[in-house]
């Protein structure tokens, strides 16, 4: 079998040692070559060309921006025609992904260990027993995402923290509640909510202040805590939405807390929740903050979501 290790050298979990120790232990199962990324995006350049290479698996080092990366690479590749299957999935590439990134929620949602050499352990009996599963994904006008995707407060949120760990702050549970509380009470979608959900042969939803978009369960970890906006979220299904309304302090703040329960069920007045949607668009009268599997991506007007079903092989 032929593979290509996509690292990135950055990963916030990983060193050049356990790196080596990663490459050894893979070349004992597969014929490996590895790859380092130099810049954002060039995760993309990298796994588009082993699929045209005609490898039969990638492997990522990384976080979930390396695996959004490598993913997108995948999508997009046109791999030889030697390579034949029934389905898309089976002519590209599998992925495997060994978490290296801070928080890891598309390895984890594939029931993946947090830790780098427990999930390497766990891909090498994957690879010895041929072990895997086919997943959709989603696609936001032309990108695609693994887990998660947000248009306002979360996605203004994730500007915030970047912008802290380019003046070199650590990202940490606590970097992100502090930029939450920052964006609630500081930005302007509280009090003025411009958003709207269009849905082929339904009402369009207006007045929204902020909407999450999952393709899987849960949305992102609290260190081990499970964040679970849309808890019926599922790989094998299409795309759940919530969204928020008016973001009272009262009512917010009540979701919120909703979301972080041992057994979620956010509900009330002011939320919005759409489960297993194939399509749908949102609008807004000025541009709002946009994020894919948590990377920030710039402001939309208007983005347009699909459901990507049974997409991609993974080893898990």
């Amino acid at each position: 079998m032929r593979a290509v290790l996509v690292v990135n050298p950055k990963a916030t979990t990983t060193s050049e040692r356990s790196r080596d120790v990663l490459v050894r232990a893979l070349r004992s199962e597969v014929d490996l070559a590895v790859r380092y990324t130099r810049r954002r995006g060039h995760a993309t350049d990298l796994a588009r060309e082993a699929a045209e290479e005609g490898v039969d698996l990638v492997v990522t080092l990384g976080g979930d921006g390396t695996v959004n990366e490598v993913v997108n690479g995948l999508m997009t590749a046109e791999p030889p025609t030697i390579r034949t299957g029934t389905t898309p999935a089976e002519r590209l590439p599998a992925l495997a992904t060994v978490p290296g990134g801070s928080t890891n929620v598309f390895a984890r949602a594939l029931g993946l260990p947090r830790e780098w050499p427990e999930g390497t352990s766990m891909i090498l009996e994957g690879l010895r027993l041929g072990r895997s599963r086919t997943i959709g994904l989603g696609r936001a006008d032309g990108r695609y995402f693994t887990f998660c995707a947000g248009f306002g407060i979360d996605a203004a949120v994730i500007r915030r923290v970047e912008q802290a760990r380019r003046r070199g702050r650590v990202s940490t549970p606590a970097l992100y509640l502090r930029s939450t509380a920052s964006q609630y009470l500081l930005g302007s979608e509280r009090r003025h909510p411009t958003i709207t959900l269009e849905r082929p042969g339904e009402s369009a939803e207006a007045g929204l202040g902020t909407v999450i978009v999952q393709n899987t369960a849960p949305w992102t970890y609290v260190g081990e805590r499970e964040i679970n906006p849309n808890p019926q979220a599922s790989f094998d299904l299409g795309l759940d939405v919530l969204a928020m309304r008016q973001l009272r302090v009262v009512s917010t703040t009540r979701t919120v807390t909703q979301f972080f329960s041992r057994n979620p069920d956010p509900r009330g007045r002011q939320v919005l929740r759409l489960h297993d949607v194939a399509e749908f668009t949102l609008l807004a009268s000025r541009p709002q903050a946009f994020q894919l599997d948590g990377d920030y991506l710039g402001e939309r007007e208007k983005v347009r979501f699909t459901s990507i079903p049974a997409a991609l092989r993974v080893i898990c």
